[in-house]
């Protein structure tokens, strides 16, 4: 299990939609980076890194920008983990081989998995950590959707082995053409959607909480950022981490030491 403690500094932030037509939310995300990250110990990054990932051959500027800062700072001693959000489930997911090729020669093999090349790890979702003797829960947030049975029935499909190795079969150019029109899709759902089905189900999360003996839950995903006591009983603490926008300015991590939770930038 991962653990803080001492005087470990632990930054936490979510829901970044990295694009590269977006440089003015990207500018924003890598200032704070560098402002903050070179006093921090651990760095997670819970999910949506960026406004879709069609898999690790992804030729995005801002990709490679995260990835190379990434690296300097793991580099540096950083221990930095990432998480699969709902726009970047194909992070660290291989390519099948082209079919025409039965034994592929060293320079034709995949090469290293995003994280691993920014010298990160990759965390399962959801995953417990020890944080400063609190028994903590991570998640991206989506799966505690449960009231969007449409979303989750896609979830469910779209992690399937045989669906990541269609889509990943395919040239990148016809990825990122699809990834396009799923967001379009999505944004256009979203209007007819109820509010609270884009919200966390509370039973999902006191039964997730619970099955993981956990105090206190770190989340993104709802892009509605707030410090929650939940009802399951006294300490029972769950964050929701903000999302990313230069248009709005909202724009934030989590700082976590030896007794205190600092939020860090705009949560509004």
């Amino acid at each position: 299990m991962i653990t803080l403690g001492g005087n470990d500094r632990g930054l936490f932030a979510s829901d970044i939609h990295l694009d590269d037509h977006d440089p003015a939310t990207a500018r924003l995300f890598f200032e704070m980076l560098a402002r903050e990250a070179p006093g921090a110990t651990h760095l997670f990054l819970l999910g949506d890194l960026f406004e879709a990932w069609v898999g690790d051959d992804d030729d995005s500027a801002v990709g490679q920008q995260l990835l190379h800062a990434l690296a300097r700072l793991s580099g540096a001693g950083l221990k930095v983990y990432l998480m699969r959000g709902n726009r970047d489930f194909l992070l660290d997911v291989p390519r099948p081989p082209p079919a025409a090729v039965l034994k592929p020669s060293p320079q034709a093999l995949e090469p290293a998995c995003y994280s691993a090349r920014a010298g990160a790890s990759l965390l399962p979702d959801p995953c417990r950590i020890s944080l400063f003797g609190v028994s903590t829960l991570l998640s991206h947030g989506d799966l505690l959707c449960v009231d969007d049975t449409r979303y989750q029935a896609f979830r469910a499909q779209s992690r399937s082995v045989s669906w990541q190795q269609a889509f990943l079969a395919q040239p990148l150019a016809d990825r990122q053409s699809l990834a396009r029109a799923m967001r379009e899709q999505s944004q256009r759902e979203k209007s007819d959607k109820l509010d609270a089905l884009m919200d966390v189900n509370a039973k999902a999360v006191r039964d997730a909480m619970h099955d993981a003996g956990a105090a206190q839950m770190i989340h993104g995903h709802t892009h509605r950022p707030a410090r929650h006591l939940e009802p399951a009983g006294a300490g029972t603490l769950r964050w929701v981490l903000p999302d990313w926008d230069a248009r709005s300015g909202r724009a934030g991590m989590l700082l976590a030491l030896a007794g205190e939770m600092r939020r860090l930038g705009n949560w509004d």
